[in-house]
């Protein structure tokens, strides 16, 4: 069993973490806490497990010592989007292949 300040600790920071998240995105809520398996064990959490109303633990691929708030919204639309359109823009251009490059310095000679 993980010692209890370490838990308190945790379960504030994460109400802390999914009230900021409810706050600046009010289209969509927050349903779970991501936390690596091991920091998942470490505590003594279970997968499923409810820690806050309506708030759920659940393993992810996270780093340990960091933990995500889980929702049901999309955050990076724009970063998607943003994304495909360099890619489009990459894949149309041509680009000339360069000449050779020779070099100012003679041959190594033994």
């Amino acid at each position: 069993m993980a010692d209890t300040g370490k838990i308190a600790k945790n379960l504030e920071r994460f109400a802390q973490a999914v009230a900021s998240h409810d706050r600046e995105n009010p289209t969509h809520n927050a349903h779970g806490i991501g936390l690596a398996h091991f920091d998942m064990e470490r505590l003594g959490f279970e997968e499923g497990e409810e820690i806050l109303p309506g708030i759920t633990i659940h393993a992810d691929s996270g780093v340990t010592g960091n933990f995500r708030v889980l929702c049901d919204g999309q955050h990076d639309e724009e970063l998607t989007e943003a994304e495909e359109q360099a890619v489009e823009a990459i894949a149309t251009e041509a680009i000339p292949a360069g000449a050779p490059v020779v070099s100012p310095f003679p041959p190594y000679e033994r």
